[in-house]
């Protein structure tokens, strides 16, 4: 069972929900070292005093606000706490939206909440009230001394806690080099929209999240048992001298007519093969 990384409180009206925070997320980033090229010896970081350049251990270490240059305000845990019990310890819930109306750019990070014991019922009531009302609880709580906007939603049977981005943390879009809104700003013709969506309509399928996978992490971890097979652990490759770019003029028609006939022929084979073979009863 993963450890809770918070524990506290829903805050539903007059209901509090006693909780747990896990992270939902699992990370499998390749786990590389960083390494000196003249020996390959592992480089290893230090936590020093800036003053004495001596190394410092982890119980010596406390947190401080440079209110000044050079000057600091010591904030144990405890103080971080008491600046604000209640947010430190509530998932106040603001108000309910429709999940469709928070953009997709203002997640951050999933969480699973759990009910802690006692909570169970009020849990699933809420959870149940999620479902039916077909909307997100949008919330503040306080984790690691940043109070965080989130959502709340019904995800399966449980609770999910997804962080959100404030407004202000969004870069806007208005100083960016974006193509025209219109079909006609952007020189988008009609016939090049209607075969772009019959091609997304021959690509559409039901969200199966099981069938990806991270490739390029398996692609990686080839290359190094190669590396090791063909003894080249302490061989740097160099970088290929970049391919020319021809001109940027594309024939969108044609690359969607070649799309369309690559997927047909795919699902043509795909009709022809026969079906599985019947296991035997006995």
């Amino acid at each position: 069972m993963a450890r809770a990384l918070w524990k506290g409180a829903i805050s539903f009206g007059l209901v509090h929900i006693p909780v747990e925070l896990i992270s939902a997320s699992l990370d499998h980033e390749l786990d590389l070292s960083m390494l000196d090229r003249r020996d390959f010896a592992p480089i290893g970081y230090k936590r020093y005093n800036k003053q004495t350049g001596k190394e410092v251990e982890w119980d010596d270490i406390i947190k401080g606000y440079e209110y000044k240059t050079d000057e600091y305000v010591v904030l144990s845990d405890e103080d971080l706490r008491q600046a604000n019990v209640k947010a430190t310890q509530t998932i106040a819930i603001l108000t309910f939206v429709d999940a469709t109306e928070v953009p997709l750019t203002f997640y951050a990070h999933p969480y699973y909440l759990l009910p802690a014991k006692g909570g169970e019922k009020v849990y699933a009531l809420l959870r149940e009230t999620l479902r039916k009302a077909d909307k997100v609880a949008i919330a503040s709580v306080v984790m690691r001394t940043k109070q965080h906007l989130c959502a709340l939603a019904c995800v399966g049977d449980a609770i999910v806690l997804n962080t959100l981005r404030y407004a202000d943390e969004i870069r806007p879009t208005d100083d960016l080099d974006l193509p025209a809104s219109t079909l006609k700003g952007a020189g988008i013709t009609d016939k090049e929209l209607k075969m772009a969506l019959s091609l997304v309509e021959g690509m559409s399928e039901t969200w199966e999240p099981g069938q990806y996978h991270d490739s390029y992490r398996e692609d990686v971890l080839a290359l190094v048992k190669k590396k090791i097979k063909a003894k080249q652990t302490k061989t740097i490759t160099a970088p290929e001298p970049e391919a020319e770019h021809g001109s940027n003029v594309i024939d969108l028609v044609a690359l969607l007519q070649q799309s369309l006939g690559k997927k047909a022929r795919a699902a043509s084979s795909a009709s022809r093969k026969p079906p599985p073979a019947r296991r035997k009863t006995a």
